[in-house]
């Protein structure tokens, strides 16, 4: 907690030197160092994405992961050098704040107009998805539900956002980027002490998947040249991204992109590096994530591998960076919105800062809308995949058209845009963009230039040189081209063909693994001191942590004392109440009782919450269990939680006296109640080979 209000103050700091204008509100007043404008371009660009989604992708691929890493890393090369030199230079000039203005000559036309709408909507899902990553990494690490997550950050980016706009946003990064890459470090160098080394780590990936250690993945339904091009056009498409120009348009002059550039990818080439370990170690010391529990990886690593103060580092640097990226987000869509949908707007900022709270508002919907579709709506790198690529197949098409001097009018780049955004929605809902399929980047992409094409070809207002400046190559030239595409595309196929994995080799939850795990005790007791007559209450509150209840008691003891005429007990009547549980229990008995058993234990209430889980265990112990990788998964997942049980659980007890007077009896008892439960602990899976 003390780290997060760090980099919470951080950013709110930036009130102390912000001007009330939008225009320092947007882009900073143009005045931001190459260095702080890099590294928060670096945390922006990664955030949640990186911390969260990434390293889902790697426990999940292996070492094949590697090629989304290098391609991606070339593709924003290529960027930082060509496309945000004319970015850069295009908004020094004719001084706008938005990507969405850089699709036409004129703010507010109507291509700039459906390109803000268009902008607006992908990056409330990309906003949504760093909120979604914020809730994840408090859920693994504090046990907090993801929807309290997720409204904590809408309560931090609405702060961000009013404190001091891309300035609070730009610090927050630059802080967090400077903290977070020392703590990967130390995070990675205890990750590979935990598994024996390099070599430890590839022997044991090996024998838990051959597949791991192939640097093909297997079952690639397009085959690997378009699934490995997707990703340089991912990377390419950093320059489609708003709140990443953003950062480009803060700095004064070319000479600044240039030293920014430097900046960037000296810091974030080791940083994805030290990622890429991380992951690959994940798979090995947490091999009870599953598929499903994947994107926990590097926050449950934290947990278990570091101290709390390291741990804490790494929690408030993930959420800092998801909510920095976030507030990021939604400026990009005030800009896009007071800028070229409202244009009247851009000069008014309390109109501006109402705008950042209805876009807020509207991410924050998407995020918690998410949540009630497990597997695409809850996983970041899904929709981050959709937000990123979606938004770089809008506009790098436009940038690259505009930059060979192409000057498209209203129905050209509308056609274009729209075709991005149809093929990249279409393929994603058909399914074809998962790991084993291609990336929406390409048919994103191909989607504009096709259009771009045809329309080149054969609609009069268009201009006929597709090229724009560029003369149109030579009929040679056509063919040397698709010659040595031909080559390309034969080199990576018949490279797959002979490296790629076996399909036996990929991960088919078939594996055969062992899975060990404790029941042990715990309780919950309390003394209560009842007088004749008297109710009071036993609560015991049990939160999200619990791992599964076997089975559960409520047990009360006491000794009566001072009974001087009778031998006779008080009585002590008990009412059990499981209102307040989640439930549903499969067994449970609370009935109202009275006993005099005094000196004895008396159980007085009991539950089972899971009938499934008696199957497993009888009672405390030790125990292994034989299974298939997906049979295990599942029966981790299951002790590894009990949800029926989070809720308080309540008895009231009265105390009714036999001998209550004042020659000799007493009137009061002190009655200790116990609530005892038999709990999973799991301790992990192994792999069995032959």
């Amino acid at each position: 907690m003390l780290f997060m209000i760090f980099f919470a103050g951080v950013g709110l700091a930036s009130m102390r030197v912000k001007e009330d204008t939008t225009d320092d509100y947007l882009v900073a007043g143009r005045g931001m160092h190459p260095g702080l404008a890099a590294l928060s371009a670096v945390s922006t660009w990664n955030s949640g994405y990186m911390f969260i989604g990434f390293i889902g992708f790697i426990i999940l691929q292996g070492y094949s992961a590697i090629w989304i890493a290098l391609v991606s890393t070339v593709g924003q090369l290529v960027a930082w050098i060509w496309l945000y030199k004319y970015i850069q230079k295009q908004g020094e000039e004719r001084g706008i704040r938005s990507l969405t203005s850089l699709v036409s000559n004129t703010r507010g036309s109507p291509e700039a107009r459906v390109a803000a709408i268009l902008s607006v909507l992908f990056l409330s899902i990309y906003a949504a998805a760093q909120l979604t990553a914020g809730g994840v990494a408090l859920e693994t690490m504090l046990n907090w539900s993801p929807t309290i997550g997720i409204l904590i950050g809408f309560v931090l980016v609405v702060a961000y956002c009013y404190a001091g706009g891309i300035r609070a946003s730009i610090w927050t990064d630059a802080a967090q980027s400077s903290v977070m890459i020392v703590g990967s470090t130390i995070l990675c160098v205890v990750a590979l002490q935990g598994t024996g080394g390099f070599s430890g780590l590839h022997e044991q990936l090996k024998s838990i998947d051959p597949g791991m250690v192939n640097f093909f993945p297997s079952g690639l339904k397009f085959g690997a040249t378009l699934w490995i091009f997707a990703f340089f056009l991912g990377g390419l498409g950093v320059a489609g991204q708003p709140q990443v120009v953003s950062r480009v348009m803060t700095l004064k002059d070319d000479k600044a992109r240039k030293e920014a550039m430097v900046w960037f990818f000296v810091w974030q080439t080791p940083f994805i590096a030290l990622m890429f370990i991380i992951g690959l170690a994940c798979r090995v010391l947490l091999p009870e994530l599953g598929v499903s529990g994947a994107e926990t990886g590097l926050p449950k690593l934290a947990m278990t591998q570091l101290n709390p103060f390291f741990g804490g580092l790494i929690l408030a640097s993930i959420f800092a960076a998801t909510m920095s990226t976030a507030d990021s987000q939604v400026l990009a869509c005030t800009a896009a919105i007071t800028d070229d949908v409202k244009t009247e707007w851009s000069t008014d900022h309390k109109v501006t800062k109402r705008v950042t709270l209805v876009v807020a508002v509207f991410a924050t919907a998407i995020s918690l809308v998410g949540q009630q579709f497990p597997g695409f709506g809850d996983s970041v790198f899904k929709l981050v995949v959709l937000a990123v690529y979606g938004l770089g197949g809008i506009f790098v098409p436009m940038i690259l058209i505009r930059m060979m001097g192409y000057e498209p009018d209203t129905t050209h780049s509308i056609t274009m845009m729209v075709s991005a955004m149809s093929a990249v929605v279409i393929w994603t809902l058909l399914g074809y963009g998962d790991a084993d399929g291609i990336f929406p980047s390409v048919p994103g992409v191909g989607s504009a230039f096709a259009a771009h094409f045809i329309m080149s070809q054969f609609r009069e207002t268009s201009p006929d040189n597709p090229f724009g400046r560029i003369p149109m190559p030579s009929q040679q030239t056509f063919t040397y081209g698709a010659v040595a595409l031909i080559m390309v595309f034969a080199v990576f196929e018949s490279s797959y063909v002979l490296l790629g994995p076996e399909e036996s080799e990929g991960s088919s939850g078939n594996d055969p693994y062992m899975l060990s795990y404790t029941v042990s005790e715990w309780t919950e007791t309390q003394t209560l001191s009842l007088i004749d007559g008297e109710t009071q209450s036993f609560e015991v509150t049990i939160d999200e942590s619990m791992t599964a209840v076997l089975s559960a008691q409520l047990i009360i003891t006491y000794v009566d004392t001072g009974e001087a005429l009778t031998a006779a007990c008080d009585d002590i009547a008990t009412s059990p109440d499981y209102s307040g549980l989640a439930g549903p229990l499969a067994e449970s008995d609370d009935q109202d009782r009275s006993t005099n058993a005094c000196g004895e234990t008396t159980v007085v209430g009991t539950i089972t919450p899971n009938l499934a889980l008696s199957d497993y265990a009888t009672g405390l112990g030790d125990y292994t269990l034989n299974g298939t990788e997906s049979e295990l998964i599942d029966i981790l997942t299951m002790m590894g939680q009990s949800p029926e049980m989070v809720g308080t659980l309540t008895m009231g007890l009265t105390l009714e006296a036999n001998n209550g007077n004042p020659f000799g009896g007493d009137n009061s008892e002190n009655v200790e109640v116990t609530l005892s439960m038999l709990i999973f602990q799991p301790s992990g899976m192994t792999p069995l080979t032959a």
